[in-house]
């Protein structure tokens, strides 16, 4: 037999490793997109967006002084001032957001200096000394050296913040860039992750396929050959280690069961030939108990007929002993014939089968009695019957005998100064009728509850009751072969019951 192949266990255990191995990877790789293209959204949207539409403000406000200095200086009123104001507000507000949103750019902090450094410079040398040469009225409002100084001093300003505004813009451009990147990587992330996702689920549905659907498959057709009838064929070990296994536990099996079966029909290849062999010799025993009672009936009939006749002519003529003897014989003759009679009877039971009727259990039960009428009046026994008892079919001669014989018991077995009080009742149990039969005499102890059925079988001495101990195994007979059973009841408190069974006829209801 080959080796053992790799457990499924093991092979699952191989592949979740793998699977999560590829999932921490693909989560630190997600994790490390997601970041980037984080870090580049933050860079375009809170920071470089931000400052250029700062930016503007800041040249918006730089343009309101130079438009309020300017229009100051032309026409020398003070209203005309506000702009300039406001727009150095502006400024400040402008350049404080720019150096709080660009914090660490090396590179915009210089271009801010620069843009801060030329305001100053034009408000140093062109607005204030404009302005307050103007509110001081020592020169023309509106010289035009003075306005083409300023101009130019202006420019300064404006082409440091286009330079500023030039250098955000290629930042933007990079963090549009670095945005662009970073989606694109987390798009690629998630596709290789998607797709070892499905390669992961395809690799588990071919080991499941492989390592167990198909295996279990092929064991289970073996399985079903061997419970067809095919017992012969061999259940090969196939799939993985725990398959396997169990692969070999069912062949196994199925080879203690195909052993078992050799046993089995061997076995019942001899307990056949022992049926065929005891109903054989039972048939045998059968026959020769009827034919030794049948022929021992005649020669018995002359020993009892002439030991009477002894008895009954030299009777009282001989001595003491020889009529002891005489009345030994013709006991002894008496009681062989009743002894041959009821082997008779026994032997009979079943041995001819006559067509069965439909009995009424009461008629048989007052027939019983009409056989006992002397018995019964003697004894002044009392046979009451508690209900109705039920038709069942069967041979009435034969159930006539059951009643018969237990109430010849119950007459027989009697207490000393009491007369014999029977109660006869019929209960419906399912699909068969109950039948007991009680009395108050002696009782059967419950260890002899099963030997009292034996045939031959006496629990007391013949010199105290007579009969050959054959009456309930002779019920017994006749009760199995009507397809009942028959049992003395140990639990009740005084007296014998005897219980026995027959099947209801059929189409009656319980």
């Amino acid at each position: 037999m080959s080796e053992a192949p790799r457990s499924l266990r093991r092979r699952v255990r191989t592949v979740f490793l793998m699977a999560t191995v590829i999932a921490v990877l693909v989560t630190v790789l997600g994790a490390l997109g997601l970041r980037s293209l984080l870090d580049a959204r933050a860079q375009l949207v809170d920071r470089v967006d931000p400052a250029l539409a700062t930016s503007e403000r800041l040249l918006a406000a730089m343009v309101d002084q130079e438009t309020g200095v300017r229009a100051y200086v032309l026409v020398a009123q003070e209203p005309f001032l506000e702009p300039y104001e406001r727009g150095r507000a502006e400024q400040g507000d402008a350049e404080a957001e720019l150096r709080r949103t660009l914090e660490g750019d090396t590179h915009v902090d210089d271009e801010l200096r620069r843009v801060t450094a030329a305001a100053e410079a034009w408000r140093r040398d062109y607005a204030v000394p404009t302005i307050t040469a103007a509110e001081a009225g020592s020169r023309t409002p509106a010289e035009p050296e003075a306005l083409e100084a300023g101009r130019r001093t202006f420019d300064e300003v404006r082409s440091a913040i286009t330079d500023l505004q030039a250098g955000l813009r290629d930042e933007r451009a990079l963090a549009k860039d670095d945005l662009d990147e970073a989606t694109t990587r987390l798009v690629l992330i998630l596709l290789v992750a998607a797709v070892t996702l499905v390669a992961i689920v395809g690799g588990l549905w071919r080991l499941v396929r492989r390592s167990v659907q198909q295996p279990l498959d092929e064991l289970g057709e073996a399985a079903r050959r061997v419970a067809g009838g095919d017992v012969d064929h061999r259940v090969e070990p196939v799939g993985p280690a725990e398959v396997w296994e169990l692969a070999l536990a069912m062949e196994l099996m199925r080879a203690r069961v195909v052993e078992d079966l050799v046993q089995a029909e061997a076995t019942r290849g001899e307990i056949e030939r022992q049926s065929r062999e005891l109903e054989r010799s039972n048939a045998e025993l059968e026959q020769f108990a009827y034919v030794a009672s049948h022929d021992l009936q005649e020669p018995l009939r002359k020993v009892a007929s002439f030991c009477q006749l002894l008895q009954a002519r030299y009777g009282g003529q001989l001595d003491e002993r020889a009529d002891q003897y005489i009345d030994f014989a013709v006991d002894g003759a008496k009681r062989m014939q009743s002894l041959i009679n009821d082997l008779l009877a026994f032997s009979r039971v079943g041995r001819l089968p006559a067509d069965q009727e439909v009995v009424d259990l009461g008629d048989a039960l007052q027939q019983a009695r009409a056989n006992l009428a002397t018995a019964l009046e003697e004894s002044g026994a009392t046979v009451t019957v508690d209900g109705e008892l039920p038709s069942v079919r069967g041979e009435a001669a034969l159930l006539i005998g059951v009643f018969q014989n237990l109430l010849a018991n119950a007459v027989k077995f009697r207490r000393e100064g009491t007369t014999p009080e029977i109660t006869v009742t019929a209960t419906r149990r399912g699909d068969v009728h109950e039948i007991a039969v009680s009395d108050d005499g002696i009782g059967i102890a419950p260890d002899y509850a099963e030997r009292v059925f034996i045939i031959f079988q006496r629990l007391h001495p013949k010199e105290r009751y007579e009969g050959t101990g054959i009456g309930l195994a002779l019920c017994r007979k006749i009760v199995e072969y009507h397809g009942g059973r028959i049992h003395a009841d140990v639990e009740v408190a005084a007296g014998t019951t005897i219980r026995f069974t027959l099947p209801a006829l059929e189409g009656t209801s319980p």
